[in-house]
């Protein structure tokens, strides 16, 4: 086994959507109470979750929480939505929190995320971004210089296909011109991103853990490999 080319995984792999105490200090539940801790930890935890229904909902937001991925105003209704029935009743400020979750420059990157893209990319790998997302990430690493080291980003809304479905998985090895059986995938989904090994990809596993508590676990994963 060669490996030549390393697909990443976006949320939860090499940046997280963290929570900032200022986003929620002023969040009022439906009786006007502040959100308390765990009620907020819940809510960011919705806010980034990568598979599975976090909410009862009804035909029409369940289709569009199913085809969230695809489409940026499937993906605003039904998660606005979420944030009305996760206890944030008040339409501006769904809004306002829906609007960070949206901006790449409130994501996080874990610590070993410059590392690991450059240790790809020095190694001569071909190094892609495949993600099931509703916005542009780019900026996340065009700002810290980071977009240097990638070869190709493969975004869901802009390919039209999610996550464990084969076509997105097709999609990035063809763009990053190397055989599925000598790519690598880099995710913390076994359900979304370990569908890359029903193409022939190799897949390695990280846990979606806060940045602060997951200081290594990239290079590990490359290092596994031995392309770190």
């Amino acid at each position: 086994m060669t490996i030549r080319a390393v697909l990443f995984d976006f949320s939860g792999t090499l940046f997280r959507l963290e929570q900032d105490e200022s986003w929620l200090t002023e969040l009022t539940n439906h009786d006007g109470e502040p959100l308390d801790i765990e009620a907020q930890a819940e809510l960011m935890r919705r806010m980034t979750a990568p598979v599975g229904q976090v909410v009862e909902l009804d035909a029409e937001y369940l289709h569009a929480w199913n085809h969230r991925d695809r489409d940026p105003q499937l993906h605003r209704k039904v998660y606005l939505e979420v944030l009305r029935k996760s206890g944030v009743p008040r339409p501006e400020q769904a809004l306002a929190l829906y609007n960070r979750l949206i901006d790449p420059s409130q994501w996080t990157p874990y610590p070993d995320t410059e590392a690991a893209l450059k240790a790809a990319a020095e190694r001569g790998l071909k190094v892609g971004v495949l993600s099931n997302i509703a916005f542009d990430i780019r900026p996340a690493f065009t700002a810290r210089g980071w977009d240097a080291y990638v070869d190709e980003f493969v975004l869901s809304f802009e390919v039209g296909a999610v996550k464990p479905e084969l076509e997105i998985f097709r999609r990035a090895v063809q763009a990053l011109g190397v055989p599925a059986t000598d790519t690598l995938m880099v995710g913390d989904s076994e359900e979304a991103d370990g569908g890359a090994r029903a193409l022939g990809c190799e897949f390695a596993l990280v846990d979606p853990l806060p940045t602060a508590d997951r200081p290594d676990a990239l290079l590990t994963a490359l290092r596994g490999f031995g392309v770190a």
